[in-house]
């Protein structure tokens, strides 16, 4: 199995600062942007098929269009030129760029022509978009949506802001996106998933990390490959954790009892469920293994070595009791749902939670996020990642945002964007099977960071297998992921002795 790198993530005003350090680089950026763009637009646009049509904008991504316009010209393509700008107020580079193209021969349009095209370049705009597409802009990428031929947009999709994924009144749907330098975070997370296509990365023969560290990065494997070790042949149960499952109120033990398969089933030497219905089955008939108890014995004795709570654990005076003596007790711990709006609610108990020596991981959906930070979910959703990070630093946690393009955020500032998974995931059950993943990893020494990124990293790959494989997306039940995932898990830890 190919660990293959994590990848750094940046922000506009990090990627402006990148750029400036080499504003007199040769050749020009945009010469170097243009001409990575060519060997892409090739493998759609050929001399003897329909014209590629690149559309132009009125700043530094169209300069990158009139570049690579006229180098298709150069091999002998006719590529059809939309400029949606005055040439007059081109910055200094993209006007040499269309001075260039057009001294080559080539010629503009201000409006898409009707025909056939090989390819649409969407060279509109990049990742300085901070309005909405409006008039005649949003029309050109409505325009361009509609072409029916492949669409390859420059940097990012015009429409979709490059620090959020959020999409500003209307953003091209491309089928592959040409990003340069380094990836940004509105490629990986919120709606830029569903309007990217394809992601490649050209750095233009620069190194951004030397230039300046990355405080993202990609989640992959590599992250925590360290961790990937086989076990000894001299191991036994109580070496592998012993986990503790805290939730199941009346009508939600189901949610505990996935928890605790995952759990189980990623590792974890004992698994121990606490049911707060009283009226709860003494044994899961599917899951002989699990060792099912009142949750305040499984605090009382000392059973676990890290703590699950929240699935299915209501809100009700016993459920606050259980969740403050989770969070006073001195072990890893995981929190979601209820336990997560029950904390939202007493801001006593986010200050014990702040206060905890233990490590402390919280998987809000963003729902949840926005009653952690007194928000709502529009404004958590509009900046996944800065939502991310004021959670981490306000309760000293680890926090994973879930959605598309999960973020997990330290709270020294780190943070990580996930990519696996799929809509199969938008189901009942899925957050207790990761919640039951995490804490494995919690309980066999991980910390909270590196438990994280495995966690969310393997359980979307786990769908993505799934899925792959004709199970989902649609119709994916939380309970399939979790043999998925121990598969997967496996495979990790063979080609972590491989050496791979």
């Amino acid at each position: 199995m190919d660990f293959a790198l994590s990848r750094p993530i940046y922000d506009v005003a990090t990627l402006r600062e990148i750029e400036s350090r080499h504003a007199g680089a040769e050749p020009p950026l945009m010469a170097r942007a243009g001409a990575a763009a060519v060997t892409q637009a090739l493998t759609f646009a050929t001399p003897d098929g329909p014209p590629p049509l690149v559309v132009c904008g009125p700043g530094n991504n169209g300069g990158d269009g009139f570049v690579l316009a006229r180098l298709l010209r150069s091999r002998g393509l006719a590529p059809v030129v939309v400029f949606a700008g005055d040439a007059a107020k081109l910055p200094v580079d993209a006007r040499a760029a269309f001075e260039h193209y057009r001294a080559a021969g080539g010629a503009a349009v201000s409006e898409i022509p009707a025909g056939r095209y090989s390819l649409a370049v969407d060279a509109l705009f990049g990742i300085g978009l901070q309005r909405p597409l409006a008039g005649a802009h949003a029309a050109l990428a409505e325009r361009i949506n509609g072409l029916g031929c492949p669409v390859l947009a420059l940097d990012i999709p015009s429409g979709l802001c490059a620090d959020t994924g959020r999409v500003l009144g209307c953003a091209v749907r491309a089928d592959a996106t040409l990003s340069f330098i380094a990836l940004k975070p509105g490629l990986l997370t919120l709606d830029g998933p569903d309007h990217c296509g394809a992601i490649s990365v050209d750095s233009l023969g620069l190194d951004a990390e030397g230039a300046l560290p990355a405080r993202g990065r990609t989640v992959t494997p590599a992250l925590f490959a360290a961790h990937l070790t086989p076990r000894p042949l001299n191991s036994h149960k109580g070496m592998m954790g012993s986990v503790g499952i805290l939730g199941g109120a009346p009508g939600m033990v189901g949610a505990p009892l996935l928890a605790g398969r995952a759990a189980l089933k990623l590792g974890a030497g004992r698994v121990y469920v606490g049911l707060l219905d009283a009226a709860a089955p003494a044994v899961d008939a599917v899951q002989l293994e699990l060792m099912l108890r009142q949750p305040g014995e499984i605090l009382a004795a000392g059973l676990a070595t890290a703590l699950a709570a929240g699935p299915g654990l209501g809100q009700s005076k016993a459920a606050l009791e259980l969740l403050r003596n989770a969070i006073a007790a001195p072990l890893p711990l995981v929190l979601d749902a209820d336990a997560l709006n029950l904390l939202a609610a007493r801001p006593v108990l986010a200050k014990q939670l702040r206060r905890r020596g233990a490590p402390t991981l919280l998987t809000p959906h963003p729902l949840e996020a926005a009653r952690l930070l007194g928000s709502d979910a529009a404004v958590v959703q509009a900046d996944r990642v800065q939502a991310a990070l004021t959670l981490a630093e306000k309760f000293d946690a680890v926090a994973v945002l879930k959605g598309c393009g999960s973020v997990i955020a330290a709270p020294d500032g780190r943070w990580f964007i996930n990519a696996s998974g799929n809509p199969g995931m938008a189901g009942a059950g899925q957050g207790d099977v990761l919640s039951g993943l995490a804490a494995t990893l919690l309980a066999q020494g991980w910390g909270a960071d590196l438990a994280a990124l495995c966690a969310v990293h393997l359980h979307g790959l786990a769908a993505d297998l799934l899925a792959g494989g004709g199970i989902g997306p649609v119709g994916l039940t939380a309970g399939e992921t979790i043999d998925a995932a121990r598969r997967l898990f496996n495979a990790w830890l063979l080609a972590g002795r491989n050496g791979n």
